[in-house]
């Protein structure tokens, strides 16, 4: 099991840290949109914030990945992301639907891998007067 933790958390980290460095160093020509992905692509562009933000949390969660440190901070940080790559792969673009699944499926492995680290947020504490 820690092997494949250790596996799989360094290929997501790779494959965050590839993705963002990608995108600020503009490394890879963009693809051309098509259809309705097109016009969600636009959206995004126009309002100006939220593609550089997803790509920082993407890249500050890839070093924790590679790193090793924060694992399970980054774990909680990055699920919204995945989970956003899943849907716009599944609805948006099927064809690089392989990679949506490979981020959130790695991205709930490595939670359940770490489940220990989590107990503590679903614990309820009497409050202390």
């Amino acid at each position: 099991m820690k092997i494949a933790t250790l596996i799989i958390r360094t290929m997501l980290g790779l494959l965050f840290l590839y993705t963002s460095i990608s995108y600020f160093f503009h490394l890879n020509p963009e693809p051309v949109s098509t259809g309705e992905f097109k016009a969600f692509q636009v959206g995004l562009i126009a309002s100006t914030y939220l593609i550089p933000l997803a790509k920082i949390t993407e890249l500050l969660c890839g070093i924790a990945f590679v790193s090793g440190k924060y694992v399970t901070l980054a774990n909680l940080v990055i699920l919204p992301v995945s989970l956003n790559i899943l849907l716009i792969n599944y609805f948006l673009t099927p064809e690089n639907l392989p990679l949506g699944i490979f981020a959130f499926a790695g991205n709930i492995f490595l939670i359940v891998s770490h489940w220990k680290n989590y107990k503590g947020l679903f614990i309820m504490n009497e409050p202390k007067i």
